[in-house]
């Protein structure tokens, strides 16, 4: 076992975090889980924002804004405007303006946006020149670049509204099982929008998907005077998946055409891009076994495939998450991102498909892309180099390769660039810093502190927190842990431990952000006199292919195998009791929950398993097969990761959690499980959430988390 300092890349050391005694006073579930009462008094909150006008750095202060024309020039401010001046030229019905963005070219057309509409407020002349009131029942509300046209959906249809409010309708399906400029493949690979602007706001496409020969599955809301059924479309795995197309209106001659995006219908359409002219239409093409991505480039105007630019093949799975960028000023080329080297990295290519240069590499991950300097010489992006538990801004020159890092504080950073590429606005969180703003200068790393958080726990004795490493089951890779201890820990007495666990792809529950990222329950655990661990096992993500993806057709075999290393670490500790185990998760979380359980039955007196999988058969097909393959073709792997064969093997207390309208892990998995103990004559516990789906909202979510410690409690302390 190796324990780690963020401040050496050799993780030589460890460091505890807590602040001095002040009180006695214990945090409350009000004050540290989201819904409660105080919660938003004991969140680390930066009092003044910063964000770019071109280059002219912007400053938000309650709903003051202010700006600086020189960046290099912070003692020289001058007042703008107001969210009361904007609010001003509105009708008093359209509710407060909650938000502002600035042009990125400088413009003083500023987009702010209300409860109930979006605008357009010139701060030169002090007059709103467009406000869009949505209208009654729509969604994905998505403006225009030129900000003249509102795009958004009613029911299942596309409708666009002008700047005169007078709208138009683009689709006309009366099928509800037919939804057009929504979200689609159950918002896997990266999709968030199902509405897509050309760049010179005369097209927009948008998907339209079929879902006719989907299976409904049967939600039922109970809160009715007679239950009411409300049936959602289901695809498990292995079953008949919905039908994906692509459209483009073109304002310009009023027609929607189709993209011939060609057969097998059942395929994902994903990464959707346009080209800088507004002429091409970029997809990235995955086969339903999703081993087999094509880059597609389509015509936007006649529908017609222009060609396959390329393509990339993996015997477990290709997964594409970003849609291509194109370099600024240079129609011609564009950056892809991939992980065919084993890691997320960056390539340029041109738009004849051939590579040009691999722009990254190296055993880290590039995790967000920020963006070019106003020549389009330098991209701007957000990696795990120098360490994986960190994320650092960095860029590299397109011509020459060279990579800058611009950030030097550990932590987690994210940015925002100006448009000359000269500032960044750099956020930062560390395990010992709640969140602060700075200014860095790329041509020399100078960084100027901006704004900063407060810690919200000044004043209280708060639990301290640790990380380090261990061994995963392989004996090579390193697993990164935190330990969370009470504020008056004694290395000499004996203290319950509680293992908090998710364990699943695209998650890393440990790094080094406020607190190395621990919740408000374990501080609440701790503060009972819990140790509180959490580790991210292999299968999670930022750590290369090869670590993600060794769990493929078996999820939970490795994982758990990983998560007993933990425990046999914990077990090693004197101060820890190892007959007073408990272990707590959600969704996939709580998959593992029940899979340590019943894997390994001696471990743990007590599990709290929230919304879980229990057989993957019963999960959605686009998650469920990328990881499983098929059921038909993988049956061996279903049958090992299915809990519902394994019951009889249950010691443990166990309380099952499940939201009892839940659309993302239906609440059949948690039935199905009681079913099999019961046939067992097995025990466990059974909790439901009325009305709520896969996780507890608003005052039930403190409700829940005294919930989970309870029973933590109560069985805990039994002999």
């Amino acid at each position: 076992m190796k324990r780690l300092s963020l401040f050496t890349l050799l993780f030589a050391l460890t460091f505890s975090i807590g602040t001095n005694a002040q009180s006695t006073d214990l945090l409350t579930l009000e004050q540290l889980i989201p819904g409660g009462n105080e919660y938003r008094n004991y969140v680390p909150r930066i009092p003044v924002n910063y964000l770019w006008s071109g280059n002219s750095l912007i400053e938000t202060e309650n709903d003051s804004v202010w700006i600086y024309r020189n960046p290099a020039k912070l003692r020289e401010k001058s007042f703008l405007f107001s969210y009361e001046d904007i609010r001003a030229k509105i009708n008093e019905d359209q509710g407060k303006v909650t938000s502002i963005t600035f042009s990125s070219d400088g413009s003083s057309a500023v987009r702010f946006y209300t409860g109930n509409g979006v605008g357009v407020f010139d701060y030169y002349k002090k007059i709103v020149t467009v406000y869009f009131s949505y209208p009654e029942s729509s969604d994905n509300h998505i403006l225009s670049p030129d900000n003249e046209l509102l795009a958004y959906t009613k029911g299942n249809n596309l409708f666009l509204m002008d700047k005169n409010g007078i709208e138009k309708q683009i689709t006309n399906d009366v099928c509800e099982d037919i939804l057009n400029g929504q979200s689609v493949h159950r918002n896997e690979f990266g999709i968030n929008s199902g509405i897509f602007w050309s760049p010179e706001s005369n097209k927009v496409a948008f998907y339209r998907m079929d879902e006719s020969m989907v299976t409904s599955y049967p939600i039922v809301d109970m809160s009715a005077r007679v239950a009411e059924l409300k049936p959602q479309k289901y695809p498990m795995a292995g079953m008949t998946s919905h039908q994906v197309t692509v459209g483009v209106y073109d304002i310009d001659i009023d027609q929607v055409n189709f993209l011939e995006t060609g057969e097998p219908d059942d395929h994902y359409l994903t990464n959707i891009s346009w080209s800088p002219d507004g002429e091409h239409i970029y997809i990235a093409e995955l086969n339903r076994e999703q081993n087999h991505m094509r880059l597609n480039r389509y015509n936007s105007t006649s529908g017609d495939l222009e060609e396959m630019l390329f393509d990339e093949k993996h015997t477990k799975y290709v997964e594409p998450l970003n849609p291509i960028l194109f370099v600024k000023s240079n129609k011609d080329q564009f950056i892809c991102q991939s992980n065919r080297d084993g890691y997320n990295h960056l390539y340029l290519y041109n738009t004849s498909g051939d590579l040009i240069k691999q722009l990254t590499s190296g055993e880290w991950e590039v995790i967000d892309i920020i963006g070019f300097d106003n020549s389009g010489s330098n991209l701007y992006f957000v990696s795990t180099n120098p360490n994986p538990i960190e994320r650092h801004i960095h860029s590299v020159n397109l011509k020459n390769g060279k990579i800058t890092q611009h950030s030097s504080f550990p932590g987690t950073h994210s940015a925002t660039l100006s448009l000359s590429g000269r500032y960044l606005i750099d956020r930062l969180s560390a395990h010992d810093n709640p969140g602060q703003l700075s200014l860095i200068d790329t041509r020399n790393q100078k960084s100027d502190l901006l704004s900063f958080s407060k810690n919200p726990f000044e004043g209280y004795n708060v639990p301290s927190v640790e990380i380090g490493i261990i061994k995963a089951a392989d004996g090579e890779s390193d697993l990164y842990y935190r330990l969370v201890k009470p504020a008056d820990f004694d290395e000499t007495k004996k203290y319950p431990v509680a293992v908090y666990v998710y364990g699943g792809p695209h998650s890393q529950m440990v790094n080094n952000r406020w607190r190395y990222g621990s919740g408000g329950w374990e501080l609440y655990m701790a503060q009972k006199g819990y140790l509180v661990f959490v580790m991210d096992n292999r299968g999670t993500a930022y750590r290369g292919f090869e670590f993600e993806s060794v769990t493929h057709r078996q999820l939970g075999v490795e994982e758990a195998k990983d998560q007993l290393k933990g425990v046999e670490f914990l077990k090693s500790l004197p101060y820890v009791d190892s007959n007073k185990m408990g272990i707590h998760g959600w969704s996939y979380g709580g998959f593992m929950t029940i899979n340590m359980l019943i894997r390994y039955p001696d471990l743990f007196k007590v599990g709290v398993a929230g919304g879980p999988v229990t057989d993957w058969r019963y999960y959605e097909v686009m998650y469920g097969e990328r990881y499983m393959d098929m059921p038909q073709e993988n049956p061996e792997g279903y049958e090992e990761s299915s809990l519902l064969n394994k019951v009889d093997r249950l010691k443990s207390r166990l309380l099952i959690i499940h939201g009892d309208e839940d659309p993302t892990v239906v609440m059949q998995h948690s039935n199905q499980f009681i079913r099999a103990c019961i046939k067992e004559g097995v025990h466990p516990d059974f909790f439901i959430y009325p009305g709520h789906g896969h996780n507890m909202t608003g005052a039930d979510r403190v409700h829940l988390h005294e919930h989970i410690t309870r029973y933590f409690d109560d069985f805990i302390y039994t002999d």
